[in-house]
């Protein structure tokens, strides 16, 4: 290789090398710019429970191409029982929601906290007529159906997520309001990251949206399952040599209280009784999206292992 062509080949690699350098200075900028922490179904369609009434007055009561489909999706034509004759006008947009009932649920000592409103999406009007308007529906997070409600569509911005500290398993509690987590979005019970629950912490706590919740169990509490006998008794049979056939003893014998090993039985439930209270285990984070009354949709943010409905939950 000649000295010309060497020198263009080094010249080369070292503007290669340059152009990825800056390209990764770039992207790691990028990736470390401030983001929201939610996006699409998260945010239009996380659902709330609420105690205040919901105006029913606007709902779907047909569709396009009711014929052959009784559910309808994103770009399917659908009309609402609502017109000129109540000031609907092209362009406007609903947000698509589904009353499900009222929630009674065991984790809260708040008593009633309302009643489970679904957001499945998000119609567009492109045609009014006196008593009916034709909508296109622009977002689907479910199928929707006819009979659902339409409110005044409210466009949502999730919190900002900036750098967030370290996640710490051994978090003394903050002292501020504590409540359960007390149903998960799709009914689901075996939560983890990026999945939509529910919280018994409302406007009343002082909750708002973009707080974060510490999620924990109290130590000794909350197991999915009987866990076996943590000791067998000192006589049990079974245990002795066969070889040398020694008295009927066992050395997985339950502890013995006393220098000597001559007291009681020392159980874990004693061993518990020294320790301070409030002892937890720390299993996830999330950040709240939409605060009711007495309740709070939450984003899981993090965790450490899976999530459970019954979970406490704690403002940070």
């Amino acid at each position: 290789m000649t000295s010309t062509k060497l020198f263009r080949s080094f010249a080369l690699t070292g503007f290669a090398a340059a152009a990825l350098l800056a390209g990764g200075v770039a992207v790691s900028a990028q990736m470390a710019a401030p983001s929201t922490v939610a996006v699409g179904n998260n945010v239009d369609c996380a659902g709330y429970v609420q105690r205040a009434p919901i105006n029913t007055t606007n709902r779907l009561v047909g569709g396009q191409e009711e014929q052959e489909q009784f559910s309808y999706a994103q770009n399917n034509i659908v009309y609402i029982n609502a017109g000129a004759n109540r000031g609907v006008q092209p362009g406007m947009q609903y947000s698509v929601v589904r009353p499900r009932g009222q929630v009674n649920t065991p984790w809260t000592t708040k008593g009633s906290l309302g009643f489970y409103v679904q957001e499945v999406g998000m119609v567009e009007v492109i045609r009014v007529k006196r008593e009916v308007s034709v909508a296109i529906v622009r977002v689907s997070c479910d199928t929707l159906l006819l009979g659902d409600v339409l409110q005044p569509w409210q466009e949502r911005v999730a919190p900002v997520h900036g750098p967030r500290p370290a996640f710490d398993l051994f978090a003394d509690p903050s002292g501020k309001a504590v409540g359960r987590l007390f149903m998960a979005r799709d009914m689901q019970e075996m939560i983890t990251r990026d999945q939509i629950v529910y919280v018994d912490l409302g406007r009343e706590d002082r909750a708002n949206i973009g707080d974060y919740l510490t999620i924990f169990r109290p130590l000794g509490d909350g197991n999915l399952m009987s866990l076996p006998p943590e000791s067998v008794a000192a006589r049990s049979s079974g245990y002795e040599s066969r070889v040398y056939r020694g008295g009927r003893f066992s050395n997985q014998a339950a502890r013995k209280k006393g220098d000597e090993a001559r007291g009681t039985v020392q159980t874990t439930h004693d061993a518990k009784r020294d320790r301070p209270a409030g002892l937890r285990k720390v299993v996830g984070e999330g950040v709240i999206l939409n605060v009711r009354e007495r309740t709070a949709t939450v984003l899981i943010t993090r965790t450490a292992q899976e999530i459970h409905t019954g979970d406490f939950v704690e403002i940070q």
